[in-house]
């Protein structure tokens, strides 16, 4: 399939300045997205997830950050556009679901005016077909009494009311890539599964292409084509859903896949957590950056830079994978 969107060698960096070489966040991501398509970014908080897909949305300050690569969008580099060319796209070709909706959201304008200002801009409604096809949208994600709810301001929603109302902005227009970054953190599972069949139903019925941003892998597991694991800022592993929890081989992928708690699990049993955090790493110039927390370490893990295998079908950055046949 033609990649509607096309992400290649993205590195983003903060607090550059004249005395600083700055902070890796995002260290030479790459993947692509197709229409119609569904594609997961994983990995622990600070893994570079987030980051990745605010500089896709052109979101990020301008000021002490570099960011280089390019991130192709329908034969535009989004890294390049214009600010005012950006703005044109965002909300109507790219939509994204923000992580936390309380900031995202503006607290002194009412949801009404937040949701049917993206439609009056992007669709050209009148402010009365505007509202009534706001009021759609909030009863879509599964919001109560919308008319209400589209004269009250952010604080006045409950967590899981915000976060819908997040949703139904993103959506508004139909978007043809959307980006969703933990779109059902704050949702009880009703609603959690609502929102993902209503996002699985944008994307089988529209073609919308959709990165989807988790912690979750149980998401992962029903909703995704294809899961790109990140660490450290880099792609360690890359496969299709059903492969990846057959057989994952990377370390991280494994150790990630094992520290869910099993319903089959004997009464009383430990879980299995990756030891460590996210902070203990090792530059991936000259190393593993998950060197220090992999249970299959070697000593070129933390002398080498770990070879790329596996492109284009899939991708695996190891000095040490797991074994296929065990990798269960």
């Amino acid at each position: 399939m033609t990649a509607l969107l096309s992400v290649r060698d993205l590195r983003v960096v903060f607090g550059v300045s004249r005395r600083s070489a700055g902070t890796v966040a995002v260290d030479g991501v790459s993947f692509h997205v197709a229409p119609g398509q569904v594609v997961g970014l994983v990995g622990e908080s600070g893994c570079g997830k987030s980051v990745t897909s605010l500089a896709v949305m052109g979101l990020l300050p301008r000021r002490g950050v570099r960011v280089s690569g390019s991130a192709v969008f329908d034969g535009d580099d989004l890294l390049t556009l214009p600010e005012a060319a950006m703005r044109d796209r965002r909300g109507r070709d790219l939509s994204m679901v923000f992580q936390d909706p309380l900031s995202a959201l503006n607290p002194v304008v009412p949801i009404g005016i937040q949701v049917t200002e993206v439609l009056r801009r992007h669709r050209g409604l009148t402010s009365g077909q505007a509202r009534g096809e706001a009021e759609t949208l909030l009863r879509r994600v599964g919001i109560p009494d919308p008319g209400r709810r589209l004269r009250e301001y952010p604080h006045q929603l409950s967590g899981g009311m915000r976060q819908r109302a997040l949703i139904a902005i993103a959506l508004a227009c139909r978007p043809r890539l959307l980006i969703a970054d933990e779109p059902t953190t704050a949702l009880d599972v009703t609603i959690q599964a609502q929102i993902l069949a209503l996002l699985a139903e944008l994307v089988r019925d529209t073609g919308t292409a959709l990165v989807m941003i988790t912690h979750d892998l149980g998401v992962v597991a029903g909703l995704c084509d294809e899961v790109n694991v990140l660490y450290g800022g880099r792609v360690v592993e890359r496969a299709g859903r059903h492969a990846l929890f057959a057989t994952p081989r990377h370390p991280y992928t494994h150790g990630l896949i094992g520290s869910i708690p099993r319903l089959d699990a004997e009464p009383g049993a430990a879980l299995t957590p990756i030891r460590g955090s996210v902070a203990d790493n090792l530059a991936w110039d000259s190393a593993c950056a998950f060197a220090p927390r992999c249970p299959r370490v070697l000593a070129d893990c933390r002398a080498l830079t770990p070879p790329v295998t596996g492109e284009p079908a899939g991708l695996l950055r190891c000095h040490n994978p797991m074994p296929a046949e065990v990798a269960r």
